[in-house]
């Protein structure tokens, strides 16, 4: 994403990087994690502050990750659903595994990707280890945090709606026996997982305008 600041030369700023320090849009790269989950909160609610000041309309996320761990996304995914400014969601190299959900958070109309980015969707891994009750344990888990992934994407990218394609992820998973799912930006666009195949561009523009005379029309 193009991050362009055009600053009218007449404004002097006497500290213009803590003018634009506020957070006006989000950079998530690298693993999902606890510590990333929590960085992530805490940018979100800042930028949301900023949008309450600034009258910016929507926030947005780009993301480049291979993935982590699913506790971490849902954490995340809680923590946009509460924010009550839309998030565009854009993905830059690559959104795979948690990183693909994520994508479909963004608000309908404003989830981008580069047109040579990549995107992986796949089952939930359970990583349980010990004895027999442990494992089947671990499996529910697995299972109960799969559905809710799966259900997840439905919603965002509008299948819910149609009853023919009530589990549209998971059916295509599933046909494929369970295999990693790449997806090209193409399959990306067919399936609503994006709407749009470029990447968009933020401006700032800072201006001043001034006038002499009077303020009514005598």
């Amino acid at each position: 994403m193009k991050y362009l600041v055009d600053i009218d030369p007449r404004i002097k700023l006497a500290e213009p990087e803590k003018m634009l320090d506020v957070p006006t849009f989000i950079n998530f790269s690298g693993a999902f994690t606890e510590d990333s989950a929590k960085k992530f909160r805490a940018e979100l609610e800042a930028a949301e502050a900023h949008c309450a000041l600034s009258k910016q309309d929507i926030i947005p996320i780009v993301i480049d990750s291979y993935g982590g761990s699913v506790y971490a996304l849902l954490s995340m995914v809680d923590t946009i659903q509460n924010c009550k400014i839309p998030v565009a969601t854009i993905v830059e190299g690559k959104a795979m595994s948690c990183g693909a959900v994520l994508f479909t958070c963004g608000a309908e109309g404003h989830r981008y990707m580069g047109p040579h980015a990549t995107v992986l969707i796949h089952d939930v891994s359970s990583t349980a280890l010990g004895k027999e009750p442990e494992l089947k344990v671990g499996a529910e888990e697995a299972k109960r945090l799969n559905d809710i992934i799966y259900n997840l994407m439905d919603e965002n990218c509008g299948h819910k709606k149609s009853k023919k394609n009530v589990n549209y992820f998971y059916d295509i998973v599933t046909a494929k026996r369970g295999a990693d799912w790449y997806l090209t930006p193409e399959e990306c666009l067919e399936t609503n997982v994006a709407n749009h195949l470029r990447l968009p561009e933020m401006k700032i523009s800072l201006k001043m305008d001034w006038s002499f005379g009077f303020s009514d029309d005598k």
